[in-house]
């Protein structure tokens, strides 16, 4: 069997608990997906299932290589396509076959994987949250980075130095998601938390990998 699958992210809001808590969710489409082609550890050198999400799309920005690709598996044309693991000892998988949002359950834990929102160029007090300079007392010195070396010695700055730059639009994973709720016939999927990314940018949701800790914090 895989271990994820292609979606979209719908969007934020909140249910009610049994206790009566408040728990904030994002709506994820997951699915319904169509396995474009299998890898095998024989021919490839390693094994893993490649997915395409199905949704609708026209023909005319599709290249012919990938149109003759999409007919050997005898799948409509697909925008998104990624490769995802094969869980071992499970059913053997077929080109064509498709998997919908059932392949989840409430209360199972996933990890889920978006591109974050871009913030465009950001200094260094917003991108790496320095702490900045006094703003009273004639002091000249407020948002400035500081010191970034040594004139004399070494005389150059080194590679990795925390500096203003491009801030967002980086792959982000969240771990250790927990499922709400999962609704088969919209192939909708509820998770608690953010997840990264703006409404209507392509996720990959998968079972969340054995021996992750507390989920880290998400620039959504």
């Amino acid at each position: 069997m895989i271990s994820g699958l292609i979606g979209k992210k719908l969007g934020m809001t909140q249910v009610f608990a049994s206790d009566g808590k408040v728990v904030p969710v994002t709506v994820l489409q997951v699915g319904p997906c169509l396995v474009t082609q299998i890898r095998t550890k024989e021919k490839d050198g390693y094994s893993a299932v490649q997915l395409g999400f199905v949704e609708p799309t026209s023909n005319k920005r599709v290249t012919k290589p990938l149109l003759g690709h999409f007919k050997k598996a005898n799948v409509p044309p697909l925008r998104r396509m990624r490769e995802f693991a094969i869980q071992p000892g499970k059913a053997e998988l077929q080109v064509g076959q498709r998997f919908k949002v059932d392949l989840f359950a409430a209360k199972e834990k996933v990890d889920v994987t978006g591109v974050s929102k871009g913030k465009g160029f950001a200094g260094v007090i917003r991108r790496h949250h320095f702490r900045g300079g006094a703003a009273t007392h004639g002091s000249m010195f407020h948002r400035a980075p500081g010191s970034i070396g040594g004139s004399s010695y070494p005389s150059r700055v080194f590679p990795g130095m925390r500096a203003g730059g491009r801030m967002g639009g980086e792959t982000v994973t969240t771990r250790n998601l927990t499922v709400v709720e999962v609704d088969a016939e919209n192939n909708v999927m509820l998770v608690e938390g953010a997840v990264p990314g703006p409404t209507g940018s392509y996720i990959f949701v998968r079972k969340a990998r054995a021996g992750h800790k507390a989920k880290p914090k998400v620039r959504a």
